[in-house]
């Protein structure tokens, strides 16, 4: 329960950069905000991956940006079934939803509460690691 609720204050967050920084994309009041962030992580968790599999081939032609138009569709689709959430057109959601990604990736990468953490690791060239011919091939990473 505690992962969901910080997933939906991060969906939140992103949801309300993009109302600020997306022409097009606003809501009435705070309800219908967060009605709408629940709605798009209700959405990405049972029809994105849907959609990802059925769009594959578009995927691998793409080199994965057709992810953007999915991620627009899912968010054009929220503003279509949250009352007061409100997406003027699939260009203000594809800009949204862009937005929405860069975001949530920002903010997860700092909390450290997405699946996927950036961590930064610094190397100790001075004193490297004496290798025994005998202990075979070594991956270092």
């Amino acid at each position: 329960m505690k992962t969901f609720v910080r997933r939906l204050v991060v969906t939140t967050l992103a949801v309300l950069v993009a109302t600020h920084l997306i022409k097009g994309i606003d809501y009435d009041n705070l309800v219908s905000l967060f009605a709408a962030a629940l709605v798009l992580g209700i959405l990405n968790a049972l029809v994105r991956p849907v959609m990802l599999l059925l769009s594959l081939p578009l995927l691998v032609v793409t080199l994965g940006l057709f992810i953007l138009v999915i991620n627009a569709a899912l968010l054009y689709l929220v503003g279509q079934l949250v009352k007061g959430f409100h997406v003027a057109s699939f260009g203000a959601a594809f800009w949204g939803a862009l937005v929405i990604s860069l975001v949530s990736l920002v903010v997860n990468s700092l909390t450290g509460t997405g699946e996927s953490r950036v961590e930064f690791h610094r190397r100790n060239r001075e004193h490297p690691r004496k290798r025994d011919p005998g202990d075979g091939p070594v991956i270092d990473v």
